[in-house]
């Protein structure tokens, strides 16, 4: 018998905050390294995240607005959001919204990510929603494949994010959804 590692999904708590916000920053910093200049990702600091994740974890803005983990032994490597989809054509009681699909760059490729995406969906599910959809970088190759291989597809809408506020810092983004059970 070969010996498994001890991995899983639950709701986070609010003394998740630190560790959330670590992964955060390890993963934006490689996210928006070729994005933003690098005074701006240089100055960003775990301890502001992990006061914003408190925050979010203690007060969510709607009872369905989850945040759930992935941990191997009582580490957290990934996390999600989950809550009612706020965009103009969707409906918030029949739609969710998958946030920040997000795995440690140093824990890839050993599972987390589909555990996260299955309690995600899950979720949902039990939330009542009936579809999910969530938005992804245009140019972010892996993930669509990821989540294209689970049953997503894009649905036609897409948008531009203004990162800089000023116009000169345009992310494209589309749109993938799915039907849950």
């Amino acid at each position: 018998m070969s010996p498994t590692a001890d991995t899983s999904v639950r709701v986070a708590w609010a003394d998740d905050a630190p560790a959330i916000a670590a992964v955060q920053l390890r993963l934006w910093q490689e996210q928006y390294a070729d994005l933003l200049p690098p005074e701006v990702v240089d100055a960003w600091r775990a301890e502001q995240f992990a006061e914003q994740w408190r925050r979010a974890l203690g007060r969510p803005a709607d009872a369905r607005q989850r945040v759930l983990v992935a941990l191997e032994r009582a580490r957290v490597t990934g996390f999600v959001i989950t809550a009612p989809a706020d965009d103009p054509d969707c409906d918030p009681v029949a739609d969710g919204q998958l946030d920040e699909l997000n795995v440690d760059p140093a824990e890839r490729g050993r599972g987390h990510g589909s555990r996260l995406l299955q309690a995600a969906v899950d979720t949902m599910a039990s939330d009542r929603f009936t579809r999910a959809v969530c938005w992804l970088n245009s140019d972010d190759d892996a993930r669509r494949a990821f989540l294209t291989s689970t049953g997503w597809a894009a649905d036609g809408a897409h948008r531009e994010l203004d990162l800089a506020g000023d116009g000169t810092l345009l992310v494209k983004q589309v749109r993938l959804h799915t039907a849950l059970a």
